[in-house]
C-alpha cells in the first residue's frame, strides 16, 4: 500500500478515534495545553527581555569607550578596594585625552549624581543629574526631539540651562511643553532647552528617561568641585574600534603618570563586553526555566502515553481484524503515533490561543510579541511531544500477534 494511501487512512482513523472519545481526548491534552503555554509564555518573555536589554543599551554605542576608575565588572571584594584606591579621573584629563587622541571623533566627560527636580508643585526624586559638554551628544547617543541640546560656548560658560529625560518632562510638564521653563535643581534655575527620545526603561531607574543633563561647569558649581568623571570616547571608524583602545590606554597612562611595569588604574569599557555578561546570564536563566517549564510536558507527554496504551488494550480486537486482512506492522505503528500527534497538536494550537491573550497583557509592561518563530517551536514542541510519546504504544500495538489479539474480547 502506497505510504501517502496509509497516511490518509491513518488520519482518517486517528480522528474518528479522537471523535469517539471527545471527553477523554479533551482531558488528555490538558496536560499538553498547560506545557505549551508556559513554554510559549516563557520563550516569549525571554525574547521581549532581551529586546528590551538591547533597546536600551543601543544607546551606549558600539563605537564609544569608557574610561572611569571602577571598570564595569567587578569579580571580587579585593578588585573593589584596590579600584576605590586609585585616582580620581579628572575633567583636566578628559581634556588631555580630547587633545591627544587621534583615533577619536569626540570626547565627553560625564559626572553623575542623584538629586530632585521640581517645577512649581510638580517633582521628580532620585533623578540622575549627569554633567558634560556638548559632545556628549555624539558620545551618548542621545537624540534631542523637542528643542536642542547646549552649544560649546553654553558648555564651557555653564550657563543654567538643561536638557530633560522623557519621563522626567513627561513627569513635570504633563500638560505643557517642556522647552522654554525653568525648573530648580541643585538650588539653581535652570532653563529647559531640549528632551529627549525615549529610550526605554529596562534600566529601571537608571536609565536614560530618568536623567537630567546639565553643562560640566554648571554641574561642578551646584554639586562637586572635584567630580570623579568618567571620559567617553567616540572613535573615527568602527574598524579601528581596537586600534582606538590600545591609543587610549597609552594616553590615560600618560596622563596619569603609571610606571611602565605597573597596571593600570582605570578600567577601559565598551558595549560588547556588557552584551557578552548579559548574554551568558540570559542564557542560564532561559535553560532553566525551559528546563521547569519543560517539566509540565513531560508530564504532559505521559498522561499521553497513558491513554494511548488504553486504547491500544481497548482496541485490541480491531487492530487483529485489520493485521488478519493484510495490514503491515508500520500501517498499523503509523496510525497510532497519527493518533498520539493529533491530539498533542490539538492541545499545541488550543495553547496557543490561550497564550495569546495572556501575551497581549504580557505587551503592556514589556515588548512583547508571540512571533512567528515561537508559535513554530510551540507546534513543533507539541507534535514531537506526541509523537514520542505515542512511540511505545503504537509499537505495542504493531508488534501484535493477529490471532492472539482476535482472540481478546
Amino acid at each position: 500500500m502506497n505510504f501517502f494511501v496509509e497516511l490518509k487512512e491513518g488520519l482518517g482513523i486517528s480522528w474518528d478515534a479522537i471523535r469517539a472519545n471527545k471527553l477523554r481526548s479533551g482531558l488528555t491534552t490538558l496536560g499538553i495545553i498547560i506545557g505549551i503555554v508556559t513554554v510559549t509564555l516563557m520563550g516569549t518573555a525571554i525574547d521581549a527581555f532581551n529586546r528590551a536589554f538591547l533597546q536600551s543599551v543601543s544607546a551606549i554605542g558600539a563605537d564609544v569607550l569608557f574610561v572611569q576608575r571602577f571598570g564595569w565588572f567587578i569579580d571580587s571584594d579585593e578588585e573593589w578596594v584596590k579600584a576605590e584606591r586609585r585616582p580620581q579621573i579628572t575633567l583636566a584629563q578628559a581634556r588631555e585625552v580630547e587633545r591627544q587622541m587621534t583615533l577619536a571623533q569626540a570626547v565627553a566627560p560625564k559626572a553623575e549624581t542623584r538629586a530632585s527636580v521640581k517645577y512649581k508643585n510638580r517633582s521628580s526624586n532620585m533623578v540622575n543629574v549627569i554633567g558634560t559638554t556638548e559632545q556628549f551628544l555624539l558620545t551618548g547617543g542621545v537624540i534631542v526631539v523637542a528643542g536642542r541640546f547646549f552649544t560649546p560656548g553654553e558648555a564651557d560658560g555653564g550657563r543654567p540651562l538643561c536638557v530633560l529625560g522623557a519621563n522626567v518632562a513627561t513627569n513635570l510638564f504633563p500638560d505643557e511643553p517642556a522647552v522654554g521653563n525653568k525648573i530648580r535643581l541643585g538650588g539653581a534655575a535652570l532653563e529647559v532647552i531640549g528632551v529627549l527620545e525615549k529610550q526605554g526603561e529596562f534600566m529601571g531607574p537608571f536609565s536614560a528617561d530618568n536623567e537630567v543633563i546639565i553643562p560640566m561647569q554648571q554641574f561642578i558649581t551646584s554639586f562637586f568641585a572635584q567630580p570623579d568623571v568618567q571620559i567617553q570616547v567616540k572613535v573615527t571608524d568602527l574598524r579601528l574600534l581596537e586600534d582606538a583602545k590600545e591609543e587610549l590606554r597609552g594616553v590615560m597612562r600618560k596622563i596619569r603618570h603609571v610606571a611602565p611595569a605597573d597596571e593600570d588604574n582605570f578600567g577601559i569599557d565598551q558595549q560588547e563586553m556588557f552584551i557578552k555578561l548579559f548574554n551568558r546570564v540570559a542564557g542560564r536563566i532561559a535553560a532553566v526555566g525551559f528546563f521547569i517549564t519543560g517539566l509540565s510536558l513531560f508530564v504532559g507527554g505521559i498522561g499521553i502515553m497513558n491513554i494511548m496504551f488504553v486504547s491500544v488494550a481497548e482496541r485490541t480486537r480491531e487492530i487483529g481484524i485489520r493485521k488478519a486482512i493484510g495490514a503491515k506492522r508500520r500501517t498499523i505503528l503509523l496510525q497510532f503515533l497519527i493518533e498520539a500527534a493529533s491530539i498533542c497538536l490539538l492541545g499545541g494550537l488550543l495553547g496557543l490561543a490561550i497564550a495569546w491573550p495572556l501575551t497581549l497583557v504580557m505587551g503592556r509592561f514589556m515588548p512583547a510579541r508571540m512571533s512567528p518563530f515561537v508559535v513554530a517551536i510551540a507546534l513543533l514542541v507539541s507534535l514531537l511531544t506526541g509523537v514520542v510519546s505515542g512511540f511505545f504504544p503504537a509499537w505495542r500495538a504493531a508488534r501484535m500477534n493477529p490471532v492472539d489479539a482476535l482472540r481478546n474480547e
